[in-house]
């Protein structure tokens, strides 16, 4: 009898021949085109019903059999799937009861007497071990009991969460403490306040107590087959969001900006799960295309570099890496380039919380000259997610460029961001109609961003720059520029701490708050003392460009900065790095008497969106001349202060809608104001509240004069 079930015609009852003619029918390899409508019932179903089965049945030509075993394997090959990740979960719990146990036993043989400082007095150190055991072998069972209970509800093992990590607190005394080369006096009576330590260094942060950035089950071959699925159809999808062959996109006629059309993208690409999806669920989606100084094989070369991406996009990219290479591209080439990544995105503002996710770069050459980079996220399992934040909750749509080559080196690249973001805690009112209006994560801010590295980039190069005989050669000029480069990496990575820790607050008003960091400082020129970052954002009535020019300009700088003693500074030296005449580098000597040998290395940077940076740093007179002189500055100390200025999103938010949250208000701009302060306390000694109030008086008496020398000292929030 033959397999597919039909009546023969009695030839083929008898026979060896004919008999093994029938078992080799047994055996079938489906097509491509059947394992992919196979795949996508089997996501949506995995255990489908007969009528289901008979309907793929009649559309793949398969008998209902090989549908049913088909069925049954694909569910057994998920159940192993599962068993291999609880069991590597398992095992890295027994590893880490395991050195819990040690930690223990050495902790035990160490123990001091609070009191005299020697060993304590009536304490069996063997019975303490023993009992400890026993209660860490009480709670094991009774974890694997109530996981046990769980497992029968949900149908399969439960995966165990791994144990907290604690929080790493220390307290300082802060004595004494520099702003450049002055010493500012501290008081140590009073009450203490504990703050978080982190440590932070010029390209990223991390807490002191640091999590494994990529502890993941190893990837199996279905793993990899699945993400490669995912990232082409997430390159289709891109691509046809690049071109203006669909009615997706809708053009402001005010400033040219694409919004997507949901209800068009939904009806083209409707998924699953659109039905059921969060109703509090907010859909960012922009486009935006422009043209940038840099051909399409170095953008490409860098954004599949984790750390040279972070450096690129370091005002929206607080952190990036690499978990694993799923493939290195073909014959050579990036095309092909497919990479499981971790991203935190920020804005430089304590007052938002960062976006974490995990996502899939895939990169393609589509023509000759003309390439895609498409990023979309891919689901890790809350155990193996260490950077869930509780405020956001965010899933990235298929989104990237398009890079197309253009003569003398330029291209153009058309951007895409396509986010849902799920608020748990409600946005700062200050920022509300900054992020929803785009200009926090749209396509036009990347973009922006983007432009404004080439422009460095390329200023890099160019030798023929007037330096005014200051900076003798190129090597110099290319020094001073990495220089100034780690200066505002570092500020930076310093305003958004990661793993959770939060910033503390010192102190609040009706116009703003001021919040502090502490924290130890990897960066290789950096003293062994720690840090004191304090920071707060104000709202001001005048556009950007106008409270940016303020800021750099020397001539009106001792109108806010208090710690000049309102002396004048004169530039000594020089060096644009854009085609803005405010984005450069600066070299300031100012006049205060007893510190002749400190100089102020400032940088000032703004970009199409209206973001705007004014970085400066105290640095030695014999510093800047190693730099100068063209020899390496990574170990030249930096502790930078300094301002981000944004537009507040008011008349962006106005122009979207008659009715919205910002009509008839006035538009100005958002102002952070970091300052970080090194200290020369002991990680065992306390911080003193007088140290924070001087910190707090220091924003605090900052803020009013820049209020007070623009006039809006009486305008409020």
């Amino acid at each position: 009898m033959e397999y597919g079930g039909g009546s023969g015609d009695g030839s083929g009852g008898s026979g060896g021949r004919g008999s093994q003619h029938d078992k080799k029918k047994r055996y079938h390899r489906h097509t491509a085109l059947q394992i992919q409508i196979l795949e996508s019932t089997f996501k949506e179903c995995p255990h489908p019903d007969e009528k289901t089965r008979m309907q793929l049945s009649r559309e793949l030509d398969l008998a209902p059999r090989q549908i049913k075993f088909w069925f049954q394997n694909r569910r057994t090959q998920m159940k192993a799937h599962h068993e291999r990740a609880d069991n590597c979960a398992l095992r890295v719990e027994n590893d880490k009861i395991r050195c819990e146990n040690i930690v223990i036993r050495e902790a035990l043989k160490n123990l001091v007497c609070p009191t005299c400082g020697g060993p304590p007095i009536g304490e069996d150190c063997y019975f303490d071990e023993q009992k400890l055991r026993f209660e860490n072998a009480q709670l094991k069972e009774e974890l694997d009991r109530v996981s046990s209970i769980a497992a029968k509800y949900i149908g399969r093992p439960v995966l165990q969460l791994p144990p907290v990590q604690p929080f790493h607190t220390s307290s300082l005394d802060l004595s004494m403490a520099s702003y450049g080369g002055a010493r500012m006096p501290m008081m140590h009576t009073g009450p203490s306040l504990d703050l978080d330590l982190l440590t932070i260094n010029g390209a990223s942060s991390s807490s002191s107590t640091t999590i494994n950035p990529d502890p993941i089950a190893p990837l199996s071959d279905m793993d990899k087959s699945l993400m490669a699925e995912i990232a082409n159809n997430a390159m289709e999808q891109l691509m046809r969001l690049v071109h203006n062959s669909d009615p997706f996109w809708i053009k402001s006629p005010k400033d040219g900006t694409e919004t997507l059309d949901l209800d068009s993208y939904k009806r083209i690409f409707a998924r699953p799960n659109d039905s059921l999806k969060n109703p509090n669920v907010r859909t960012e989606a922009s486009r935006a295309t422009s043209v940038v100084t840099m051909n399409s094989l170095k953008l490409v070369d860098m954004f599949v570099d984790s750390i040279k991406w972070s450096e690129i996009f370091t005002t929206i990219v607080s952190r990036a890496r690499t978990i694993e290479v799923i493939s290195s591209g073909l014959l050579g080439s990036k095309s092909g380039s497919l990479q499981l990544m971790f991203e935190e995105l920020q804005v430089l503002s304590p007052l938002v919380p960062t976006r974490q996710l995990y996502l899939l770069r895939f990169v393609q050459e589509i023509a000759q000259g003309s390439w895609a980079v498409v990023d979309v996220s891919y689901d890790i399992h809350p155990q193996y997610n260490p950077y869930s934040h509780p405020q956001h909750k965010v899933h990235l749509l298929p989104s990237g460029c398009l890079i197309q080559d253009m003569p003398n080196g330029y291209s153009k690249v058309t951007w895409v961001e396509h986010m849902e973001v799920e608020e748990v805690a409600p946005i700062n009112r200050l920022y509300q109609d900054f992020i929803y209006s785009g200009l926090a994560f749209g396509a036009k801010r990347w973009l922006a961003c983007l432009q404004r590295a080439c422009e460095r980039t390329a200023s890099l190069l160019i030798t023929n720059h007037d330096l005014g005989g200051v900076i003798p050669s190129p090597e110099g000029k290319r020094s001073m520029m990495k220089l100034s480069q780690r200066m505002v990496n570092n500020l930076c990575c310093s305003i958004n701490p990661s793993n959770g820790h939060q910033w503390t607050s010192l102190s609040g008003t009706n116009e703003f708050e001021v919040r502090a960091i502490l924290y130890k400082s990897t960066d290789p020129g950096q003293s062994n003392g720690l840090v004191l970052s304090a920071s707060t954002t104000i709202w001001l009535p005048i556009p950007p460009q106008n409270v940016f020019d303020f800021f750099r300009d020397g001539r009106t700088r001792p109108q806010w900065d208090v710690l000049s003693n309102q002396n004048s500074v004169q530039e000594v030296a020089n060096i644009p790095n854009g085609t803005h005449p405010g984005n450069c580098i600066s070299v300031l000597r100012a006049y205060t008497p007893g510190q002749n040998n400190m100089l102020i290395l400032q940088e000032s940077s703004t970009d199409s969106s209206g973001y705007s940076l004014v970085v400066y740093c105290p640095v030695d007179l014999s510093a800047i001349n190693i730099a100068m002189n063209g020899e390496d500055p990574s170990y030249i100390p930096l502790l930078p202060s300094g301002f981000i200025i944004t537009p507040d999103g008011h008349h962006e938010m106005a122009s979207s809608s008659s009715s919205g949250p910002s009509l008839g208000r006035p538009t100005g701009s958002l102002v952070t104001l970091v300052f970080q302060i090194q200290t020369n306390s002991l990680p065992s000694s306390k911080i003193s509240q007088e140290s924070l109030t001087t910190v707090n008086n220091l924003i605090t008496n900052t803020v009013h004069q820049i209020k007070g020398s623009i006039n809006a000292s009486s305008t409020t929030t």
